[in-house]
């Protein structure tokens, strides 16, 4: 009986040793389904980036997506001056213009200029509008101010059918250019204006070096400043070349 026992043990010790050994695709059970799901929403993979100087050509890789939170020495420490209010916008999917001012004479809110650009910002795929925040419109025409009237284009504005991660779900938030300005001048002024969490304004700055563009938003309340940069352009048919993998949209 003893050695029937042992047997036994010896036979279980055996099947043990075999599902744990090296190379055996049963030792790393199947990760839950879970897993996959906490994989960060802006993990967009890598892609080839290539530069020329002095005649050589030099390729490395970089992540599609890069972001960060925003250095606390880099937010604004002055209260913001407040803006003329004047603003050209282009919006371009729209084909639609305005120019004029979001304030009153008695310097309140111009309600029927703020209609005209809710209209501006609407979903360019269901035509759906919302109330953008005013607040959006005041860095809008900030960025304005400071480029000396350089017509702004609207690349994006209010998206209903974006995942409600989104600040473009929340009407907070524009993708832009400046007419004749480098997009890194838009990035850097815009980086200018933010004055963090603390003081109620922190915002979202991320620059589209593919598609030209740089976004602009209020972080959700209670969210900090964040910045990035973003190779794969937002909602773009363009691929970028040596891409590891299709890239997905940012929080943003």
């Amino acid at each position: 009986m003893r050695r029937f026992a042992l047997l036994i043990v010896a036979g279980m010790a055996t099947a043990v040793s075999i599902t744990v050994a090296p190379g055996d695709a049963s030792a790393n059970p199947a990760k839950p389904a879970k897993a996959a799901a906490r994989r960060a929403i802006n993990d967009q993979g890598t892609m080839r980036l290539c530069s020329e100087r002095g005649g050589k050509r030099s390729c490395r890789r970089v992540a599609v997506f890069q972001g960060h939170g925003a250095s606390p020495s880099t937010l604004r420490t002055e209260p913001l001056e407040r803006p003329s209010g004047n603003l050209w916008v282009f919006a371009e999917n729209l084909g639609e213009e305005f120019k004029g001012n979001i304030y009153k004479p008695d310097g309140s809110f111009d309600d029927a200029a703020l209609a005209q650009l809710d209209n501006m910002w609407r979903d360019t795929r269901s035509g759906d509008v919302r109330a953008v925040r005013a607040e959006l419109y005041e860095h809008l025409s900030r960025i304005y101010d400071h480029f000396e009237g350089h017509r702004i284009s609207l690349v994006s504005g209010f998206r209903f059918h974006e995942r409600d991660s989104s600040r473009h779900y929340h009407a907070s938030a524009m993708d832009i250019r400046v007419k004749d300005v480098s997009i890194r001048e838009v990035y850097d002024f815009a980086e200018s204006l933010d004055v963090g969490v603390a003081n109620g304004g922190a915002l979202g700055v991320g620059i589209y070096p593919t598609s030209q563009f740089v976004h602009v938003d209020f972080r959700a309340p209670g969210d900090p400043s964040y910045r990035w940069t973003d190779w794969s352009g937002h909602d773009s048919k363009r691929k970028s070349p040596g891409r590891t993998q299709p890239a997905r949209k940012p929080v943003s």
